[in-house]
Parts: C-alpha cells; sequence; structure tokens
C-alpha cells in the first residue's frame, strides 16, 4: 500500500472540531494514509491481537504423495480432487512393462534360489559322509543364502510396485484422507517415482501466522488462536526474523472446528496474548509528549483516538509493560507516530 507522505497528508486534510485536546478525530482518509493498526487489550491483563495475516496448512505427518513405483502409461484414475480416500483404496492403475521384467525377474531368481538350495542340501549330505572338503558346503549355504535374498528383493519390488499379474499397477492410498491435488493425466506417460497424487489427513491442521517481531516476543507456545470458527494453540513460535516484511513465523494447531478450514487458505487471525500485571504492548506503542506518556486508544467505530495517560511497569528493548488501561480498549500499535502528530498540532491549519 502506498501511503501519502505525513506531512502531506496532515496539512491537506484539516482535522475536524475535537471535543478536548486529548481526543482525536480523523477524516476517513486519514486514517487510511497514517495505516494505524490496533490491538484489542484481552481480559485478565493480556491483550487480543486481531487482523494477522495467516495460512492453512496440512501438517507434514498427515500428508502422503503417491508416486508411480515404475515408469509406464497411466491406464484408469479411480479418483478426483476434493474426493474422501480410505487407506488401501486403489486411486490410480498403470500399464508398464517394466512390471513384466520384474515378473520375468523374480521366476528367474526364484529358480536360480530352488536350485541353491538343492546343491546346498546335496553337499552337506555329501560332507557329513566325509566326501567332500568343509570349504565345498560353506560356498554352497553362501551361494544359497544370495540366491534366496536376491530372491526375496525381486518379490518386494513386485510388491512395492503393486503388480500381481501381468502388466498392470494398482496405486493404493497410504492413509484414509482427502485428494488434494492431482498431477497426472488419463494416458499419460510417467517414469519412475513421478508424483501422481496428493493425500492429506484434514484434521487437525495447521495455521502460520506472521506476526510482527516485536509481538512475537510476547508470544508463548500454548496461548490460544483463533481464526473464524476454528480455536486452537500455538504449537512453535519461528526464531528467524524475515527480512522483508520483519514477520516472525508462529505456528498453531487447530483442532476445534478444523472442518472449517481448507488447506491454502488465507485469512485473518487472532491470538490471545496474556501478561501478568498490566498489559503489556510493543514499545512503539507509547509516545511521549511535555512529561505524559501516553497511548492512542481508538475510540466509538474506529475514526477517532484518545491519548490516555499510562503508567509505565517495565520496559524492554521491543516492548513495555502499562497500568492504566482496561480490558477492550484498542490501542493504536502501528501508526503512532503519525497520531503523535496530530495530537501535538503539528499539520494544523
Amino acid at each position: 500500500m502506498r501511503l501519502l507522505p505525513l506531512f502531506l497528508l496532515l496539512a491537506s486534510a484539516p482535522l475536524l472540531a475535537a471535543p478536548d485536546a486529548d481526543l482525536i478525530e480523523l477524516k476517513p482518509a486519514q486514517l487510511h494514509g497514517l495505516d494505524i493498526r490496533s490491538l484489542t487489550l484481552a481480559a485478565g491483563g493480556g491483550m487480543a491481537q486481531r487482523g494477522l495475516p495467516a495460512q492453512v496448512v496440512v501438517p507434514n505427518d498427515q500428508m502422503r504423495v503417491v508416486s508411480a513405483p515404475l515408469a509406464g502409461v497411466v491406464e484408469s484414475l479411480l479418483v478426483a480432487p476434493g474426493m474422501a480416500v480410505k487407506k488401501g483404496q486403489p486411486l490410480a492403475r498403470l500399464a508398464s512393462p517394466h512390471a513384466l521384467e520384474l515378473q520375468r525377474d523374480i521366476h528367474q531368481t526364484g529358480a536360480q534360489a530352488e536350485l541353491a538350495r538343492q546343491s546346498r542340501q546335496r553337499d552337506e549330505l555329501l560332507f557329513k559322509e566325509g566326501l567332500i572338503a568343509e570349504s565345498r558346503v560353506q560356498a554352497s549355504r553362501a551361494a544359497a543364502l544370495q540366491a534366496d535374498a536376491a530372491a526375496h528383493e525381486r518379490r518386494q519390488a513386485l510388491g512395492l510396485a503393486g503388480a500381481a499379474q501381468g502388466a498392470s499397477l494398482t496405486l493404493l492410498s497410504p492413509l484414509d484422507g482427502v485428494v488434494l491435488e492431482q498431477t497426472a493425466n488419463l494416458g499419460q506417460r510417467v517414469d519412475g517415482a513421478a508424483p501422481l497424487y496428493r493425500i492429506g489427513k484434514l484434521s487437525p491442521l495447521w495455521l502460520e501466522i506472521q506476526v510482527p517481531a516485536e509481538l512475537a516476543l510476547m508470544a508463548r507456545e500454548g496461548q490460544a488462536v483463533a481464526a473464524g470458527a476454528a480455536r486452537g494453540k500455538l504449537i512453535s513460535i519461528g526464531r528467524a526474523v524475515s527480512s522483508g516484511s520483519q514477520t516472525v513465523l508462529l505456528r498453531a494447531l487447530m483442532k476445534e472446528g478444523a472442518e472449517s478450514l481448507r488447506p491454502g487458505q488465507a485469512l485473518e487471525a487472532r491470538i490471545d496474548l496474556p501478561v501478568t500485571a498490566g498489559f503489556s504492548l510493543p514499545a512503539g506503542a507509547l509516545a511521549r509528549n511535555a512529561g505524559r506518556t501516553v497511548v492512542f486508544v481508538q475510540q466509538g467505530a474506529g475514526n477517532s483516538f484518545r491519548a490516555v495517560n499510562v503508567k509505565l511497569l517495565s520496559q524492554g528493548s521491543d516492548s513495555v509493560q502499562v497500568d492504566g488501561l482496561k480490558a477492550g480498549d484498542r490501542v493504536a500499535v502501528q501508526g503512532v507516530s503519525g497520531l503523535k502528530a496530530v495530537w501535538t498540532g503539528v499539520g494544523r491549519e
């Protein structure tokens, strides 16, 4: 959003008449141009940060990609995006000549393993009768083990490929969930390991929230998070700050009302940030003038702000704890310098 320079904004749009010196009434253009953001103080000595940009994400351990086990042609697609599937349910079939090669290899390795077992049994009998050296029977045992291992490997490969007989491969769902994406078309030639479907379990879901770095300092795991009808709690707080937006990624686990969310959905989230005494605010929410320390509390419909005196209880590098406010107050935490300029008379005619 392109903001007007502060001095032009204040000079070009004179203030409406205010009933007292601490009440600032803004025209809609001024409110928009100053880019003001407010926090609502929550009951119990905390604050509810609203309007935080967030995105719904499927947890990593609840998502699977179904890929082609062998190169082939998509013979049939049995499900489509948005459909619910059960674990073990057929999803697609591929026609693959490589499946025939695997079956041929199974027969060959099976026959070789049988010959190796017979040779071992014969050599063990001859060794017991003292007709051959021990080294020969040891070699027969080793050859039989290798042949069995090769046959087992081919059988496993065919099982993973989903082919029992013939050149047709059946791909099965690895979990109960919903088809989120289909990346192949009927009749398409695909390589081995090419993805065909993405499937996810949609309850619970993650909510990834971008918050200003100063607010992230007040976030704690377990704090309540809401997004529309969904409710959850914070499960992780990022340690890195995005260089572009200067925000920190918070992740919440949304269990209650998760059915109202959709993966990839962009929405606004609210986080309740409780503190033990007074109210915790970003340091930038404070304004000082003529020996007074104030915050700007949004009034009524939101076009006016009142400068309210606060007592500073503690101060850190990025946050402060203050007294003198009450639950439900909407405190400006962005655009404060513009509000202070208006409050102190900068730009008045």
